[in-house]
């Protein structure tokens, strides 16, 4: 009975896991990374804002310039049931107001869902959608 006690020992002390001997985390693997991850990609829009942009919430950090207010907003205005970046309904009237040739396009992940969105600022609806989704976006003229 002692040689059976000793092997259930051997087998619960080789079942412990070893001890890594730094105190330094694993580097963050890509699927690892927060649910809400954002990628924003802005042309035509001036000095400072053109490029490519990531952004994480929860916590917010990437290389978009304004990544803690950016979540703050998308936070706040994001409702469940209903889609944040959905493009303008078809057959809405909009005034034929010329806002710039700006575009942007949002793809990834936010609140669980898919996001591919695309923005530009060709027509009154189009430039409030756009201004809705500052500071994701560059506030442009008029943008609230």
């Amino acid at each position: 009975m002692p040689a059976l006690v000793a092997v259930s020992t051997l087998v619960t002390l080789s079942a412990v896991p070893a001890v890594a001997s730094s105190s330094v985390p694993p580097p963050v693997r890509p699927e690892d990374r927060p649910a809400d991850h954002l990628t924003v990609v802005v042309r035509h829009a001036g000095s400072g804002w053109d490029g490519s942009y990531e952004l994480f919430c929860h916590p917010a950090g990437g290389s978009h310039p304004d990544a803690a207010e950016a979540c703050r907003a998308l936070d706040e205005h994001t409702q469940w049931g209903r889609d944040r970046f959905a493009p303008v309904t078809p057959g809405t009237v909009c005034t034929m107001l010329y806002g710039g040739p700006a575009t942007a396009r949002v793809t990834g992940t936010w609140a669980g869902r898919s996001v591919d969105a695309a923005y530009d600022r060709s027509d009154g609806c189009e430039i409030g959608r756009w201004d809705r989704m500052v500071p994701l976006l560059p506030k442009l003229g008029g943008a609230t």
